[in-house]
């Protein structure tokens, strides 16, 4: 009888701009979804930007729906992030955990801080910029938020950069280049599992007989 490996949750958070979105696409390849690899889609009370898909990039609802959600106890964690709601549902998590697999989880500073506490067995990385001058000019290149938007989330980004410590990451990455990047999540998430906490007795037992 075989014993079900328990999933992987993988906290991936960075300043906005810092490219954990870009990240966790590249890691989400045909292979790995074929492997269990999965995506926890969050819900937002922002509008939908250009080329994104209610389902894909996030759940869009209205504020109003996201309180009765709150309230229901639906989200694992939820936040206000520059100037709107973010949530990340508790169902896909506790599935993961019992069925295996990985899921990955794109979130904010504040949220990935929450996660942690909700989940101690996670996997959390945070993911810096070069420098607050390569953060600016990806913020700027992206053609998403207006002035007065950007000028908010380049606040939050400088600050979350000065403080990211005090939440308690596991893992640090610089997102010089992308696919480096990715290459270093991977290697992370494998030498994870060879954790000596995470190997069990159970699969000592059977390597010692």
């Amino acid at each position: 009888m075989t014993t079900q490996k328990p999933g992987k949750i993988v906290i991936i958070s960075s300043p906005s701009g810092g490219g954990k979105t870009s990240i966790c696409r590249k890691l989400l390849s045909r292979k790995r979804r074929a492997e269990g690899w999965s995506f926890s889609i969050s819900y937002t009370t922002r509008a939908r930007r250009t080329g994104e898909r209610d389902g894909r990039e996030y759940h869009f609802v209205t504020p109003e729906k996201f309180d009765k959600l709150v309230k229901q106890r639906f989200f694992a964690e939820h936040c206000d992030v520059h100037q709107y709601k973010y949530g990340t549902p508790h169902g896909p998590l506790d599935k993961v955990r019992k069925s295996g697999g990985v899921m990955l989880l794109d979130v904010d500073v504040a949220g990935a801080g929450k996660l942690r506490k909700e989940f101690p067995d996670a996997i959390s990385i945070f993911v810096l910029p070069p420098s607050v001058t390569a953060l600016k000019e990806r913020l700027r290149a992206r053609g998403t938020e207006t002035s007065k938007q950007l000028t908010v989330r380049f606040r939050n980004a400088k600050r979350e950069m000065r403080s990211f410590r005090k939440f308690g990451f596991d893992y640090v990455v610089v997102n010089r280049e992308l696919d480096k990047a990715v290459k270093n999540v991977l290697s992370i998430i494998a030498a994870h599992s060879c954790r000596l906490e995470n190997i069990s007795k159970e699969q000592i037992r059977k390597i010692t007989g």
